[in-house]
């Protein structure tokens, strides 16, 4: 492993519900201070950083750059009992073709989280003892849409060295999604469109770029302002030194 993602920062309009949402709810650490708010599952691995920034809130729309925050979790029944329990909203668990099993929940800011099990439906882990959602989670996907593969490809690939992991066509939906990282792991089949490679995948510990590639994109995507809630880009460190990849920085990614 030669780099990680260590945190993906978000712009929003307050910051007054993310202990209550993040460190309660979702049981991460506060990482940071007061004024810049960082919660993670594990301080090791990526982190979610938030800069209250913004002027008004976080309002998701289909041909967005910026799509979700992704999760996985070993047994994705046992979460949504547990958030629904605690009065949040979860969407009923299904498993979407051969990608996986999730539900999408949404917090204060108005930022889509998408809750994948690591197993495919039926085939969960027990949670370990500790927080039912922080014991058995990593923070894993920061998934962002493209129209122009070739370029986003080439920013991911020749600009910043990360290495392609998984290709999943959805051609029921018109999309193919492509999963980045820096890890030199071997894939349990070359093949990198294998399905036996996902549920491998999804109990990886650490964070991946993931991107939608829309085919048959019906508007031009939309990239956030700096005066705007949204996506800042995301931080990176290892053994060849520190970066930060802003949303500013990704112009030829569309």
């Amino acid at each position: 492993m030669h780099q990680i993602i260590t945190r993906h920062c978000l712009r929003v309009q307050s910051l007054e519900p993310l202990q209550a949402f993040y460190g309660e709810l979702l049981g991460m650490q506060s990482l940071g201070h007061i004024e810049e708010p960082v919660f993670g599952l594990d301080p090791g691995q990526c982190c979610l950083a938030f800069h209250a920034t913004a002027s008004a809130p976080h309002k998701p729309k289909q041909h967005d750059f910026y799509w979700k925050i992704g999760i996985t979790l070993r047994d994705l029944d046992a979460a949504v009992s547990y958030l629904r329990s605690r009065g949040a909203q979860v969407t009923d668990p299904i498993q979407f073709l051969e990608v996986g099993y999730m539900a999408k929940l949404v917090d204060p800011n108005g930022f889509i989280i998408e809750l994948l099990q690591q197993g495919f439906e039926g085939n969960h882990t027990p949670a370990p003892d500790g927080h039912p959602i922080a014991g058995q989670a990593t923070l894993a996907h920061i998934t962002l849409r493209v129209t122009d593969l070739a370029a986003a490809r080439h920013f991911f690939e020749e600009g910043l060295g990360m290495r392609l992991m998984s290709v999943q066509p959805v051609n029921e939906y018109a999309f193919c999604l492509y999963f980045y990282a820096w890890s030199d792991e071997a894939l349990p089949d070359p093949d990198r469109k294998s399905v036996a490679n996902r549920e491998w995948l999804w109990a990886r510990p650490y964070a991946f770029i993931e991107l939608q590639h829309l085919e048959l994109p019906a508007k031009k995507l939309r990239k956030v302002g700096k005066r705007s809630a949204g996506f800042e880009g995301f931080a990176h460190d290892g053994p060849e030194g520190a970066g930060f990849v802003a949303i500013e920085d990704m112009r030829s990614v569309s």
